[in-house]
């Protein structure tokens, strides 16, 4: 009889180790499949020259929306039974104020329908990156699968150059901006995304060599500094050079104050050298004497008509994501007919206001600035401060910064956004949990 007994709790451990063994393979494919369609999205390669003068994105793509929404559940019930503990700390006081102030610019948006639709696929979005940062058991593990979709990004890109050229680099004949002709933008619409997205990458990169694995770190950051440099993103580049140097003298102080300090001024600098020109003719005249296009290419045209436009709401917005490319534009000036073709106002802080008004930007930054810096500072405290939370404070600091230029907060399943959030519930995590070996 002890010896069925016997018998009976080996097939009992052998099954459960086999269960053991699928759930694995099921949350690695999940991670980096997860991941590979941030980035990638389902429609990579898009031909630029199908695009006319005036199209903007209306978000209204059904295959994404079921594709994150379906998504959305796995990776939480995925991460229910990996770690519910995890989940239940986003139950802070200012993630419950961000999203009910979210809510109330939907309810007095100025095209409620647009806000809603829009906001649907945004919250799938940051469900899914909430529970993805989750589902690893251990820093070993995370570690493979960034490489693993590290690679096969880079692998996608590079393949995209050398088999479909036209597809995959800018050309002369494309009906916007046909002076990019040459630059490399790999599966991406756009040179400046593909090019931020390689800079977050070869972060991945620099986090995989110092975690022990050499060969695939360097191969990561070798390929993605590459294609930076062939996409010509020249912000992204500079950004890049900063976030390194100021996160690497960051790593020697102590102090949260002196930290924050030294990694948020670039912040205020960026904001005020480029948006506040536009509203201080003092900061105007010193952008004149910096070396670069005082002008933004562009952009300190947009910064103005959305400036001003913002005078009309700075409560409460236009509504969530309601702004650019709706009727909330109307009865423009002559000169300023561009504006109803523009996608956004190239500044995060900027967009964010116009959709949410001044007090969702106050939220906005106490919830993606100031609290992720904090988790950074807490995590350290609580032995976290490897190689894991400086990747994570790389990523989260280059796009705040790149934010003074480009308009990703928010904006649905965009990629530089959805790893921008992989970052900052990373910091979250890291703050309040110990990181297994």
């Amino acid at each position: 009889m002890s010896h069925l007994i016997d018998v009976y709790e080996v097939r009992n451990v052998a099954a459960g180790i086999e269960r053991q063994q699928v759930m694995d393979i099921v949350r690695g494919a999940t991670f980096v499949g997860t991941l590979l369609l941030g980035w990638i999205s389902l429609h990579p390669f898009v031909s630029l020259g199908d695009m006319q003068i005036g199209d903007v994105s209306t978000g209204n793509e059904l295959a994404t929306y079921a594709v994150f929404g379906a998504l959305s559940v796995l990776t939480a019930a995925l991460a229910m039974r990996n770690d519910a503990r995890g989940l239940a700390t986003l139950l802070s006081p200012a993630f419950v104020l961000f999203g009910a102030w979210v809510l109330v610019s939907v309810v007095l948006s100025f095209d409620p329908a647009t806000s809603i639709r829009r906001l649907s696929l945004t919250i799938c979005v940051v469900a899914v990156t909430a529970a993805l940062m989750l589902l690893p058991r251990s820093q070993q593990e995370l570690m493979h699968w960034f490489t693993i979709a590290a690679l096969a990004l880079l692998a996608v890109c590079y393949l995209g150059i050398l088999l479909a050229p036209d597809l995959s680099i800018h050309l002369a004949s494309d009906p916007q901006e046909p002076g990019l002709a040459g630059n490399w933008r790999g599966a991406f619409g756009h040179k400046n995304q593909a090019a931020a997205i390689m800079v977050m990458v070869l972060f991945l990169g620099i986090y995989v060599i110092r975690s022990g694995s050499w060969i695939s770190g360097a191969a990561i950051v070798a390929l993605a500094s590459l294609f930076v440099l062939y996409s010509a993103g020249k912000s992204s580049l500079t950004l890049c050079f900063a976030v390194l140097l100021l996160t690497s003298v960051s790593s020697f102080i102590r102090s949260f104050w002196l930290r924050a300090i030294i990694l948020l001024t670039p912040l205020a600098l960026l904001n005020l050298l480029s948006v506040g020109t536009v509203m201080f003719e003092g900061l105007a005249g010193i952008s004149k004497l910096l070396p670069f296009d005082s002008t933004f290419t562009g952009r300190t045209d947009i910064w103005a008509f959305a400036l001003q436009s913002l005078q009309a709401r700075l409560l409460t917005g236009y509504g969530f994501a309601s702004f650019w490319g709706s009727s909330a534009i109307q009865s423009l000036p002559d000169g300023k007919e561009w504006a109803g073709f523009a996608a956004h106002s190239h500044n995060g802080y900027l967009d964010t206001a116009l959709g949410m008004g001044v007090p969702g930007l106050l939220v906005l930054i106490l919830v993606l600035v100031i609290l992720p810096l904090r988790n950074f500072q807490q995590a350290g405290e609580g032995g976290n401060n490897g190689p894991l939370a400086t990747m994570l404070l790389r990523i989260w600091l280059f796009g705040l910064y790149l934010s003074a230029m480009e308009s990703f907060f928010l904006d649905r399943s965009d990629p530089l956004w959805f790893t921008f959030l992989m970052a900052v519930f990373g910091l979250h995590y890291l703050a309040r949990f110990r990181a297994r070996a």
